[in-house]
């Protein structure tokens, strides 16, 4: 065999650097089994043995391992895995812009600002992208001819670099460029806040083309703590105070227009909205004191455009702000500050913090002393001068920490911050100002939250449908192709080892859906070797010798098994590219699978079985049982593919009308919205849960929000979704959502059980085991990303057979067959959402879903065009439906054992992988059996009558003597 030195070296030295970066794991995986057997549940003495076994290192020779390192460089398992929390961070673009303005308050860049938010909700390009676009309109309807470099636009002191005579062109690309700087800086301060806290393997990452950025961390349980560090912009600033003699007219005035519009305001017209504030019982400098309960209620009326409209000229501007959290002496109530602000917001004191630590002030209390930057100094002695004996207050993101009356002038910038801190909050906060502060405001557009137990459990469960998956298709290829069944075994554990090996190494994150991809990659490695078995067959049935026989078995399979693994690869490259988290990773393992067994399958496997037959050795392709399988079948497909396409178009006409009539369940990935998997002790009602819940979720018009209760996979688990608050991306909402839920369900939890214990269910424990949030502006690029990574799939699929095959007609069979399994798939959704006891809505996971579908069809359909290329360089003496019916039969026994074995392997993930897989397993599961039909029903036929064109063969069987070439027209 050629090449074979190259190939045992490559194989050699990919295998010793797999091991190098796999020993870690092993390594870490064992001091831990090793301390859990000694410290069982106790979690101290689990860390003390953990200490004790850390001291030792274990030297191999060629390396040295030690816990603490062979921890850090262990594989990475994603939060699915783990546990833990996956955000998507979002800078505020529209405080980076008026920081870039110097916060002018002209006109147009206000209007075209507040366009550019009600666009954003339905685009998928940039804020500034959008913004330039409506400022280009706003200028033209006022009529004003502004340049983007004008002082009062971008001409300013934070952007020297633009001239009076810079053109609109040069500053777009100065203010994108300075957009990118800040969110690059927004990504430094993060990385160092997470390394503050202490979490193991966390992964941040900018995601390119956008003011986002992805963290996922690991392991982690304190969820709110975590939210709070990353989405605080660490911008402290001070404001005047307002006072309520100042606003309680204005109160007065509102409580009237509550009783006449109540309801055009979200709340009820007998709202009393002066008993409300409780004015009466504040301890503060603040304009009301209001009950927990009541916030919402608040809220609605203050920022409704009614009691907007109403302000007098002296609270125009006025900023409402509520204290960052309850006082200690009055637990269940909020005090609301009156914040004076300006045209343009702009905080008369808005300097970062060059050193902040924990202190106890006079009485005991924890303080946090900071100093400020000498920017900040200045100001803060200015505002000092003005304010002696007035309050200021200082706020952290919208929120007060405190509003004392200044005693006199602070000339050195140093100031001291209370807030009823617990010791964990005061340190947080000198680590968030510590980091540095972002460069703009930040917020959480989507997060994905899994409770340690889960992530147990879902370890558990991914590690059982492996191994059934692999014993599974060990047995079933040694019982059909016996001793080379054997050396497709070997290949396929060493393809494993490479795969994991090579993850670890690129740092790749593994997830559930990861270890999906890694047993579809196993079904790819089957296919490879039944291809290359299958033909070494017909060579053995034509009388060759064993040698010569694998000698031609390989080299007619190498082009089929090229076509289909490309094929497959040009799907799972566009998933990467179109897909986030957990998608990324099911396409990250298929494509290093795909590429894995090429090699093993392929170049590795060729050389083990050649260098056995180079010795004189035998080696059987089959079994007595399985010899003469599919041997001599022909059927007539050509023949029966009106039949074909009449139940295709029933299947279509009846998924259509489904579509069109009961429509789909589109998951909060495509709407946005927050889901929760609740664990009970008990069986529970899923509808009574959901009416419970939905009576405490009312939107603005007083209305109940949209909420699901679904039974998720056992009687005592539900997945409430919900869209309540969707548009309120805060921390605050996230656990308002909870304690609605958390009140909604407390009659079926334990007599016991607090909001915090529901919030962090554990082992053994009822409570939220996972929750996902997606933004709408975030739902609708995802919504389009995977439209876009459906149809960039379809057509790469229709250029590489147009090139490969030489022929259009193959390329729109090939489409005809996707679009086929799409439609037929979308219906069997649409059908049997409502009823189904598993997940089938329409989400990422589906469009990962739909996409490996469409890569296993072709896959499958490539193997057939590839015969029939093959025939028809070959047979010259049949007609064109002969040779089709040839093609297809003789890769009948490919095409079965491929299919059967890739559907046993998804029916172990089916029925073994866990909930959170079964609706992606079905759709592979509906997706390859259509698939399957469709390559031989639907891409065949299509190819062979477009082929044919309009001319009739009387004959359409193999035993014609009509030369080919006078029916195909090239």
């Amino acid at each position: 065999m050629q090449g074979k030195g190259l190939v045992t070296l490559v194989a050699i030295v990919l295998g010793l650097i797999c091991l190098n970066e796999l020993l870690p794991s092993f390594y870490a995986n064992k001091i831990e089994k090793e301390a859990l057997a000694v410290a069982g549940d106790n979690q101290q003495k689990y860390q003390e043995e953990i200490a004790r076994l850390s001291k030792d290192t274990l030297n191999l020779g060629f390396t040295k391992l030690n816990y603490v390192d062979a921890k850090a460089k262990e594989m990475k398992l994603g939060l699915d895995l783990k546990g833990g929390i996956n955000v998507l961070l979002e800078i505020n673009q529209r405080d980076l812009v008026n920081d870039l303005t110097n916060y002018s308050a002209n006109p147009v860049l206000i209007e075209a600002l507040n366009r550019t938010e009600k666009v954003q909700r339905n685009s998928t390009k940039l804020f500034i992208d959008d913004f330039f676009t409506q400022f280009d309109i706003v200028n033209k309807e006022k009529g004003t001819n502004l340049k983007l470099a004008d002082p009062e636009i971008f001409g300013n002191t934070n952007l020297t670099e633009i001239k009076f005579n810079t053109t609109d062109e040069q500053v777009k690309n100065i203010v994108r460029k300075k957009i990118d700087q800040s969110v690059g800086t927004a990504y430094e301060v993060i990385r160092t806040r997470i390394d503050k806290m202490g979490v193991t393997q966390p992964n941040v990452q900018r995601v390119a083309g956008t003011g986002r950025i992805l963290v996922e961390m690991p392991g982690i349980k304190d969820i709110d703590r975590v939210k709070k560090m990353l989405a605080t912009s660490a911008k402290l600033q001070f404001w005047e105070v307002q006072q309520v003699p100042e606003v309680y007219p204005y109160f007065e005035q509102l409580g009237q227009l509550v009783r006449a519009k109540g309801d055009s305001m979200g709340v009820k017209n007998n709202t009393d909205l002066v008993k409300a504030l409780q004015i009466n019982t504040l301890r503060s400098n603040g304009v009301a004191n209001v009950k927990l309960s009541d916030t919402a209620i608040v809220n609605k009326i203050l920022n409704s455009e009614v009691a907007i409209k109403a302000r007098p000229t002296n609270i125009k501007y006025t900023q409402f702000m509520w204290g960052y959290k309850p006082e200690r002496e009055d637990p269940n109530n909020l005090v609301l500050y009156a914040i004076r602000g300006n045209i343009n917001q702009k905080a008369p004191v808005d300097g970062a913090v060059e050193s902040s630590n924990v202190s106890y002030d006079q009485i005991g209390r924890i303080v946090v002393d900071m100093q400020m930057d000498s920017k900040g100094a200045k100001e803060w002695k200015t505002m000092t001068e003005k304010n002696v004996n007035k309050p200021v207050a200082v706020t952290l993101d919208n929120r007060v920490y405190t509003a004392p009356n200044v005693s006199g002038v602070i000339p050195n910038g140093r100031t001291q911050i209370s807030g009823n801190f617990t010791q964990q909050e005061a340190k947080d906060l000198t680590d968030v100002l510590g980091a540095g502060k972002l460069p703009a405001g930040a917020k959480i557009v989507q997060a994905d939250v899994v409770g340690p137990s889960l992530g147990a459990e879902s370890i558990q469960a991914g590690v059982l449908s492996f191994l059934i998956a692999f014993a599974v298709i060990i047995v079933y290829i040694i019982f059909y192709y016996g001793g080379a069944g054997v050396y497709a075994v070997i290949a396929m554990i060493i393809n494993l080892f490479y795969i994991f090996g090579i993850m670890d190494s690129i740092d790749a994150t593994l997830t559930l859906p990861g270890i999906a991809g890694i047993v579809l990659s196993m079904a790819m490695a089957v296919d490879a070797n039944v291809i290359i078995y299958e033909r070494t067959k017909e060579e053995l049935f034509r009388g060759k010798s064993i040698l010569e026989a694998y000698k031609d078995g390989f080299k007619h399979a190498i082009s089929a098994i090229i076509d289909g693994h490309l094929t497959t690869l040009i799907t799972a490259v566009i998933l990467y590219i179109f897909g986030t988290g957990p998608i990324q990773g099911f396409a990250v393992t298929l494509i290093i699978g795909l590429i894995m067994t090429l090699f093993t399958s392929v170049l590795l496997s060729r050389l083990m079985i050649f260098n056995r037959l180079s010795k004189g050795k035998s080696l059987s392709v089959w079994t007595p049982m399985t010899k003469n399988a599919f041997r001599n079948v022909w059927i007539d497909f050509i023949g029966k593919r009106k039949y074909a396409y009449i139940f295709s178009g029933i299947l279509m006409i009846i998924s259509i009308a489904s579509i069109a009539v009961n429509g789909f369940k589109f998951g909060i990935d495509f709407t946005g919205g927050r889901n929760y998997v609740v664990r009970f002790e008990k069986h529970v009602d899923a509808e009574k849960v959901e009416a419970s819940i939905a009576k405490l979720m009312q939107t603005e018009d007083g209305k109940n929000s949209a909420v699901e209760a679904k039974t998720f996979g056992s009687g005592n688990q539900l997945k409430i979704s919900t869209d309540y608050l969707i548009d309120d991306e805060s921390l605050k909402a996230d656990q308002t959502v909870e304690q609605k839920i958390y009140e909604g369900v407390k009659a079926d939890l334990p007599a016991n059980m607090t909001l915090a214990d529901f919030k962090s269910a554990d082992k053994g424990h009822a409570g939220i085991v996972s929750s996902t949030k997606v933004g709408p502006t975030v739902a609708d690029d995802i919504k389009t990303g995977g439209t876009l990574a459906v149809l960039a799939s379809l057509v790469g699929i229709f250029i590489y057979i147009l090139v490969r095959f030489d022929k259009w007609q193959f390329s729109l069979g090939a489409v005809a067959g996707l679009f086929h399994d799409t439609v037929v798939i979308l219906g069997v959704y649409s059908l049997f959402y409502k009823i189904a006891p598993f997940n089938m809505e329409i989400n990422q996971d589906f469009i990962a879903a739909i996409l490996t579908v469409i890569g296993y069809s072709i896959n499958d359909t490539v193997i057939i065009f590839d015969r029939i290329r093959e025939y028809l360089r070959e047979k010259k003496a049949i007609t064109l439906a002969g040779l089709f019916d040839d093609s297809i039969s003789s890769t009948i026994g490919r095409t079965f054992n491929t299919s059967f074995t890739t559907i046993l392997v998804i029916l172990a993930i089916f029925i073994f992988g866990g909930d959170n897989l079964r609706g992606f397993m079905f759709c592979l599961l509906v997706g390859i059996g259509f698939g399957t039909y469709s390559s031989i029903f639907i891409a065949s036929a299509t190819a062979y009558d477009f082929l044919r064109g309009k001319k009739k063969e009387e004959n359409p069987h193999g035993k014609s003597t009509v030369d080919n070439a006078e029916i195909v027209k090239s």
